[in-house]
Formats: C-alpha cells, structure tokens, sequence
C-alpha cells in the first residue's frame, strides 16, 4: 500500500508541543507499516520552511522513509479541475471543522469579505494521493471527502 502525507502530518512531527504530534506521529508510523510513503511536490515545497537548507530537509525525508513522488500532468489536471469546482461552490467563509457557511461582517461598514480558504495546493495534495497512491494520511478529512470521494483517507486511530 502506498500512502501520501499530507504536509500537516509532518508538521505534526516537526513543531515542538505540536497539539496532535503523538496522533500524526502513529497515523505516519502504522502507514510505514503498511508500505510506502510518499509525499508529493507541494508537501516538499511546504516542508522546505522548516529546514534551513535542501539537504537537511532530504535527510528527514530519507530518515522518516518518504519518498518524493512527482506528480504526472494527469494529476496537474485533475487538482485544476477540482479547484475549478471549489471556487465555483464555496461560499465566502466556511468552518473548517464542520464545513458549514459562517456569515462575516466589516465591524465598519457591514459588508461580507470574499475569500476562499483553500488554495490551488490543497486541490494539488489531493489529486495527487488520487492518482500515485493508495491513501491520504492527513488531519484534513473534510474537503478532501468532498472534493476526492473515492480517495481513501487515513487519520490514525483516535
């Protein structure tokens, strides 16, 4: 079984006190176990700001068993076309634990800001888990559900 990790696991990992390190930290070891583990160019690109140089950065990843898997044009498209039906639904605001719309006002004026709250690379992580794996390890259970459901996601146990 090959499993994708979501960058927030690593972080997981990474941040000292880190709320849910002990929980990643099983979700990422019982996947280990299971197979491989790869994590795709965004999730590099996202963990590059917690090293202070490439190399380090690779040394984690050789040391923890992650192989970067580069993502095929089938996956770019994909994650485009997700994304396209993301910002064609969403509404401004959502609760990123239930995904419910929340209604946001300007304290000054009474108008409701526009804003998405994810972007493209969310889309980018999901398609391609889709596409060069068998599971998502991620904390992020509900848009990827959404946007990817046929994408098995792995969470650890509880």
């Amino acid at each position: 079984m090959i499993s994708a990790v979501d960058t927030n696991i690593l972080l997981d990992l990474l941040m000292p006190d880190s709320q849910f390190g002990a929980r990643s930290e099983g979700a990422l070891f019982q996947s280990a176990q299971s197979g491989a583990l790869v994590v795709s160019e965004v999730v590099y690109s996202e963990l590059s700001a917690q090293f202070a140089n490439q190399e380090s950065l690779d040394r984690f990843l050789v040391e923890t068993g992650i192989r970067l898997e580069r993502s095929s044009t089938a996956t770019l498209h994909l994650a485009g076309a997700k994304w396209r039906e993301y910002a064609g639904r969403r509404p401004a605001f959502t609760c990123v634990q239930c995904g419910s719309p929340v209604t946001v006002k300007c304290g000054k004026c009474g108008a409701s800001p526009r804003s998405r709250q994810h972007v493209v690379a969310d889309f980018l992580i999901g398609a391609h888990a889709s596409i060069h794996a068998d599971r998502l390890v991620t904390r992020d259970r509900g848009y990827y559900a959404t946007y990817f459901p046929k994408l098995v996601i792995f969470t650890g146990a509880a």
